[in-house]
């Protein structure tokens, strides 16, 4: 398939953008909505937007560069090269997450609060954003003779961009349903990187273009991190609420 959309002034505008924006504006309607429910109000969802996604696309960028600085000191001309390809979902997570602390500490508004309602449709964006990753041919796993496998190159492989959007998808679905028996501010957040880090890890397991430190998978080491991190902060916060439930 090819991966330009379409062109417009000379500019050729690719499917792998398209789906990201996708994602996005889909993923800021569910945290406006979700902000209305629970009385946040919609302005501070659009002004942490507006400063969180361009800040986590840097992030993302930023940390797809040091894992392969290798080429990018002899190459500091692309390391802005958006463009050019190279991103990593787990450099916009930590630039989006610390972008909303940051804010809510600002404009003291809850920090849990508002990550729940902005987090919630994070992984339904990321479901949709995957599929850029069959466009553009890459984020794929290794040989497979399953019926599911895509051809790559002349070769059949693991859809690995599939099994982490269906896996996204699920967790959203998940979410969605349980938000509104939630037991203290923050499990939403908490339940999405506890989830979203125990299917990559698996899933990374698969791949062929992982980002590495010396000889350990990068995405494995902090999925792991975001599941032990998970399940403490689930414990930890549940104790915090039931203690401030009988005082």
């Amino acid at each position: 398939m090819d991966r330009i959309a379409f062109t417009i002034f000379g500019i050729d505008v690719m499917w792998y953008g398209i789906l990201m924006a996708t994602g996005m504006i889909l993923g800021t309607l569910i945290a406006l909505k979700e902000a209305k429910r629970v009385g946040i109000e919609e302005d501070d969802v659009l002004n942490l937007a507006i400063i969180a996604i361009p800040v986590g696309l840097l992030g993302a960028r930023l940390y797809y560069v040091l894992f392969n600085w290798g080429y990018y000191s002899q190459n500091p001309s692309q390391i802005l090269n958006f463009r050019g390809g190279g991103m990593a979902i787990h450099g916009a997570l930590i630039a989006g997450i610390l972008t909303g602390y940051i804010y809510t500490k600002v404009k003291k508004i809850n920090f849990f609060k508002m990550a729940d309602a902005v987090m919630l449709g994070m992984p339904l964006a990321q479901a949709i954003g995957r599929w850029g990753n069959y466009i553009n041919g890459e984020a794929h796993g290794g040989q497979t003779d399953l019926p599911w496998g895509i051809m790559v190159d002349g070769a059949k492989v693991h859809p690995t961009f599939l099994y982490e959007s269906i896996w996204n998808l699920g967790i959203f679905i998940f979410l969605w349903l349980f938000r509104k028996k939630k037991q203290y501010e923050g499990q939403i957040i908490v339940y999405y990187i506890t989830l979203y880090s125990l299917g990559r890890f698996f899933i990374e397991g698969l791949r062929t273009d992982s980002l590495m430190i010396g000889p350990l998978r990068m995405a494995q080491v902090i999925s792991l991190v975001g599941v032990v991190g998970g399940i403490v902060a689930h414990i930890y916060l549940s104790k915090k609420n039931k203690n401030n439930e009988t005082n």
